[in-house]
């Protein structure tokens, strides 16, 4: 039920203590769904400055009644934010967004969101967005990353309010601002020599888990999914990707796509299948389903490297090592893009390629300043010793 009830009011204006009230009625939705007219009072302003008679805050009253008269303010409005999530939001994400997706949409909705969304869906203001935001950060010590993807979150399900008619007028959301809070954690990039060293000590399928991530830039669905069919030898077809019992398309508008593997990685894979009696998938289960990656993972890669000495940052590092590495190598952003199938080369330079200020190739750089700068000032005392002689 999207459309109000429309019924023209003007409202009883009345002075309590030092403030100026607004008594109206307006339709809000039941628990049963239908709809009942119920009696509300707001306050338009203290009783002070130019707002002293009755007549001065007639304008606010007005203001504040247009969208009711208007039919501006739809019944599925008045449900809170909370309900709209559960009743509206939730099935229509669940039924368009990637499994992965809408998990993490449930957890940061359950974690945050959830116990601070009780006001009405149509009376949240982007005042009230800020005051969760800040409310958040200072009693759950969140990362400002954590923050974004949070407003980011709420963000949708207003758009969404907006698209299917609940709602009308400005997403409230959008013109918040992050409050200020921790950074977020840093990532970390794996080079050449780290990579090699894991695959000096790693058995398989260990080995060819580290050398795919490693050198083709594989997210970890990717990498689950791989079945023998999408390798020729010298490339990776990359059709789909695993997220716990799901297969689904890979992630991004340019997810599907070849990538080529270089010899060292693709002779680490041949090793591994020519070991592998069933292959439905290149790593799966003794089932025949996709392998556990995070179970891999806390069984044979972390105890190995941690004793040999070396960090363990996650599969995600390889994918930005890989990015990391094209680029000290003096490939093109775009050309690492394409290879990573990132619909933006913007997220490539921002999120994948990392960069020291303290790497020879920053250092070089400085020093090249510097020469340049050793030059100008000869060249400017030289001319100061010309001009000289001449006069």
């Amino acid at each position: 039920m999207n459309d109000g009830v429309r019924q023209h009011q003007r409202g009883y204006i009345f002075l309590k203590g030092a403030s100026w009230y607004l008594r109206y009625r307006q339709y809000e939705l039941q628990p049963d769904g239908t709809a009942k007219l119920v009696q509300r009072c707001h306050k338009l302003a203290d009783n002070e400055g130019k707002y002293r008679s009755k007549k001065a805050v007639k304008t606010l009253a007005d203001e504040f009644l247009g969208p009711h008269n208007n039919g501006m303010m739809t019944i599925d409005g008045s449900m809170s934010v909370a309900e709209f999530w559960e009743k509206q939001y939730l099935p229509y994400v669940t039924a368009e967004k990637r499994p992965s997706t809408v998990d993490g949409y449930r957890k940061m909705w359950s974690a945050h969101l959830k116990a601070r969304m009780t006001p009405p869906l149509r009376e949240f203001r982007t005042v009230d967005c800020e005051r969760v935001l800040q409310s958040i950060a200072h009693e759950c010590d969140v990362s400002s990353t954590t923050l974004k993807h949070l407003k980011h979150l709420l963000s949708g399900v207003f758009r969404y309010a907006i698209r299917t008619g609940v709602l009308h007028g400005v997403n409230p959301v959008q013109a918040a601002c992050i409050p200020k809070a921790k950074p977020g954690k840093e990532t970390h990039a794996y080079g050449i020599k780290e990579i090699l060293k894991m695959l000096e000590i790693l058995p398989q399928p260990a080995k060819a888990v580290v050398a795919v991530a490693a050198f083709a830039g594989l997210r970890k669905g990717e990498l689950r999914s791989l079945r023998p069919g999408d390798y020729d030898g010298s490339s990776l077809k990359i059709r789909r990707a695993a997220w716990r019992k799901h297969l689904n398309t890979p992630k991004g508008k340019r997810g599907i796509g070849t990538v080529p593997l270089i010899p060292t990685a693709a002779s680490v894979l041949d090793e591994h299948l020519a070991s592998v009696k069933r292959k439905a998938y290149m790593f799966e289960t003794f089932r025949g389903d996709p392998a556990d990656l995070d179970y891999l993972v806390r069984e044979v890669i972390r105890p190995k490297l941690i004793a040999a000495g070396l960090p363990w940052y996650g599969l995600h590092a390889f994918r930005r090592g890989l990015a990391t590495n094209l680029h000290e190598l003096g490939v093109a952003d775009i050309v690492i893009q394409a290879i990573l199938r990132h619909s933006d080369v913007s997220v490539t330079r921002q999120a994948y390629i990392k960069t020291d200020a303290a790497d020879p190739r920053s250092l070089a750089a400085m020093q090249a300043l510097e020469t340049a700068v050793c030059n100008q000032c000869a060249t400017d005392a030289n001319a100061e010793k010309a001009e000289g002689a001449v006069n």
